[in-house]
């Protein structure tokens, strides 16, 4: 299990904190420091179920100077935004947890976090 995390953020401690109590074994990836590559956002959304507009942080200052918040949301337009989320890795929700059985999720709560331990 791999969780990507910013360490001045809260719900990633938190995250942190509940894979620590359920004694899960997981590797920590600062992805601010070592941003995934467009191949690895797009496994991790289709692990997600999710599309990258989904996962993005439309209130950082990147999003603001990039204008994301006027972008399409459709598929002509998801290359594009992975494309942003790879540059901008500040952009990506956190944490996400990526599961040894092929599941990821969002764990911005304790609920989502265990889900992937189950």
């Amino acid at each position: 299990m791999e969780i990507w995390i910013n360490p001045a953020c809260s719900k990633c401690r938190s995250a942190l904190s509940v894979l620590d109590e359920e004694g899960a074994e997981y590797t920590v990836r600062r992805y601010l420091d070592d941003p995934p590559a467009p191949a690895e956002l797009v496994d991790v959304l289709r692990r997600l179920g999710l599309e990258p507009w989904d996962i993005a942080r439309t209130g950082e200052p990147a999003a603001a100077e990039l204008g994301i918040a006027s972008w399409p949301r459709d598929p002509e337009s998801r290359d594009r935004w992975i494309d942003a989320l790879a540059a901008h890795p500040s952009l990506i929700q956190r944490p996400i947890i990526t599961a040894d059985d092929g599941s990821a999720v969002v764990g911005r709560s304790p609920e989502s976090v265990r889900s992937v331990l189950e």
